[in-house]
């Protein structure tokens, strides 16, 4: 998986739109998210989060999204761009919130939203862009749930690791690390050959002991055809 882009409006801390550009970030190499506190650093990784899943680590799901200094008419939303599995993808979501009307006084509730696209070479009509793929809440989950192999808890637990939960993997019993390392690795495959060497060895020993015993029957046959006069077949 590789970010490229994550815009995010009235979310968190931030109450117009930011743009973080992780391309860019990466050019050099590795980068380094630091700030004050409250600056917003825990809130970028939440509104990945919530754009890949539709909901933000666990410690803070609780927390509201929306931004308290958001003009009233600016909806929160959260787009992510990355690549997954070769295909580039356009995530763009927003949370159940409440917005002015647009007729009279008041306020209703917006319903929470999802689209999820992805970059054609050809859009139907010749041309390079964003094509559509799901507007499910459920249908989009499930596609990046499978491209990503990990559900919300193992991502934020291997990937993220947010504040206070890094002690919580660790703490973790053996065999549930063990099937987030497998699959975060992609350890699968030594896990086959692992199994085709058991299965072999098996085969080897069986053969080994019906030798045995087939070696055993000749030898009970000849000391009997030889007789009792004749020299101990040992």
């Amino acid at each position: 998986m590789r970010l490229h882009r994550l815009t995010v409006t009235a979310f968190g801390p931030f109450a117009g739109s930011e743009t973080v550009d992780f391309d860019a970030l990466a050019a050099g190499g590795l980068f380094l998210l630091r700030g004050a506190t409250g600056a917003g650093k825990t809130s970028v990784l939440d509104a990945v989060c919530f754009a890949l899943y539709g909901e933000t680590p666990g410690a803070r799901r609780a927390n509201r999204l929306r931004s308290d200094h958001a003009d009233p008419k600016r909806l929160t939303s959260v787009e992510l761009e990355l690549t997954l599995g070769g295909r580039q993808l356009r995530i763009t979501r927003l949370p159940e919130q409440r917005r002015p009307k647009k007729v009279g006084t008041g306020t209703t509730v917006e319903r929470a939203q999802t689209l999820l696209r992805e970059w054609a070479a050809d859009t139907g009509d010749g041309t390079p862009g964003w094509r559509g793929l799901s507007k499910s809440h459920q249908e989009a989950g499930e596609e990046i749930h499978r491209l990503i192999g990990m559900n919300r808890e193992q991502f934020c637990q291997v990937v993220l690791l947010p504040q206070g939960d890094f002690a919580r993997f660790l703490k973790a019993d053996s065999e549930e690390r063990g099937k987030l390392l497998r699959r975060l690795f992609d350890t699968e495959r030594f896990q086959h050959v692992e199994a085709w060497l058991a299965e072999q060895r098996r085969g080897q020993e069986a053969a080994v002991q019906a030798g045995r015993r087939r070696l055993r029957d000749l030898t009970s046959k000849a000391e009997q055809a030889a007789g009792p006069g004749a020299e101990p077949a040992a």
